[in-house]
């Protein structure tokens, strides 16, 4: 499923999600991350790991067979000792093949969506593009969201993999003036009229995401739907993007500013300790911002925290001070290290930070890229400077 941003991939594949729940299929799904690109096996670990989880450990090695010593330090279930060796790449694909088979004949049928495809880290969709060969064969539907103009270029068997190999491409388009009309119609009753829902088509350009978020804050407001209030809606429809955002996000206060930053600067699956401890935040503070940014529909959830939409978290990170961005990267990498999180996570704010001259530094990019190797991902250890020294 392809299309420029905004144009309801997320809300399609939260849909497909939710159905083939209710229809008793188990549901893997993950989402690529513009930050978290660089973390080997990052989506692989979002599919992967809810399900492994509420295993034993026993029924965890029966489900990986002989690969578990191979492809379990990619999924993240064991660190591979020191001194071991160094697992080819093409045998934690393997690895992988093998575990999802047998997830497919033992809690068949099962729906893998990633949304956001094309900010997917390469040892992932590597790994997607040679195992969809074998899908056919499987109780198993893969559905990808991606936007086309954004895949990596070294991304060459994924591109393979979306325009041939038994794939059913569906590309989204906007919406025309008659279904945005549907839309605030919807939302805000039969009386708003047709000038009023042409100007909101006019307004988003027929995005779906940016239609809904006119048409929430017409709600917000109380405006009339009606030709009279019409002119109305540029000045509202420009808040929910680049700068118009990010001034309604600095009119929330300051300790919200903080959080949302710190949250950008985080990637997905936000812890909320986590993104209050990069943001120098208290917790009854971090609570309050948090709520206010919920209220504002820029971040959802509880226990783990996301931008209501990819859109926004990018224009959030972008609206940071640069010398800020660069602070909060080594703070988020000084608070993930202390949260125990794998080594890598950590590596990839280490090297947004400013360079230092600081051994540690040294020594953790170093580490970074040995745990690399022992996940099978040998090209990200030349991608950390100074990490090939022993």
């Amino acid at each position: 499923m392809s299309g420029a941003a905004g144009l309801g991939k997320t809300t399609l594949l939260t849909e497909i999600r939710a159905i083939a729940a209710a229809r008793g299929c188990t549901v893997l799904s993950a989402r690529g991350s513009e930050q978290e690109h660089t973390v080997p096996f990052h989506v692989v670990r979002q599919l992967l790991q809810p399900v492994l989880a509420v295993c034993t450990e026993a029924e965890r090695r029966e489900i990986f067979g002989g690969w578990y010593e191979i492809a379990g330090p990619a999924v993240g279930l064991l660190a591979q000792q020191a001194g071991t060796a160094v697992p080819d790449p093409q045998g934690v694909r393997d690895g992988l093949d093998w575990v999802l088979t047998q997830l497919a004949v033992t809690k068949a049928p099962i729906v893998m969506v990633v949304d956001d495809a094309h900010w997917g880290d390469l040892e992932t969709l590597a790994w997607l593009a040679a195992f969809a060969v074998r899908v056919q064969e499987l109780p198993l539907l893969i559905v990808l969201g991606y936007r086309p103009d954004e895949l990596p270029a070294d991304a060459v068997a994924f591109r393979e993999l979306i325009v041939g190999r038994g794939s059913h491409p569906i590309t989204l388009r906007a919406l025309n003036p008659e279904s945005v009309a549907k839309l605030a119609r919807g939302a805000l009753g039969p009386e708003a009229d047709d000038p009023f829902c042409r100007e909101c088509w006019a307004v988003t350009g027929g995005n779906p995401y940016e239609t809904v978020e006119l048409v929430a804050k017409v709600q917000d407001r109380g405006l009339t739907p009606s030709e009279e209030s019409a002119h109305l809606l540029r000045d509202l429809g420009a808040s929910s993007r680049g700068t118009g955002l990010v001034k309604r996000l600095e009119r929330l206060g300051n300790p919200a500013v903080r959080l949302a930053w710190s949250a950008a600067v985080l990637g997905t699956e936000i812890s909320p300790e986590l993104a209050a401890s990069v943001a120098g935040l208290p917790p009854a503070e971090a609570q309050d911002a948090t709520d206010r940014l919920r209220v504002a529909r820029i971040l959802t959830g509880t226990r783990t925290l996301e931008f209501v939409h990819p859109l926004i978290a990018t224009a959030v990170y972008r609206a940071i001070p640069s010398a800020m961005r660069t602070a909060m990267h080594g703070q988020a990498a000084g608070a993930v290290v202390d949260a125990g999180l794998n080594i890598t996570v950590a590596a990839r704010h280490l090297l947004e930070a400013h360079p230092s001259n600081d051994p540690e530094t040294v020594q953790q990019l170093r580490a970074a890229a040995r745990e690399n190797l022992r996940q099978g991902a040998p090209g990200r250890r030349s991608s950390l400077p100074g990490a090939c020294a022993p």
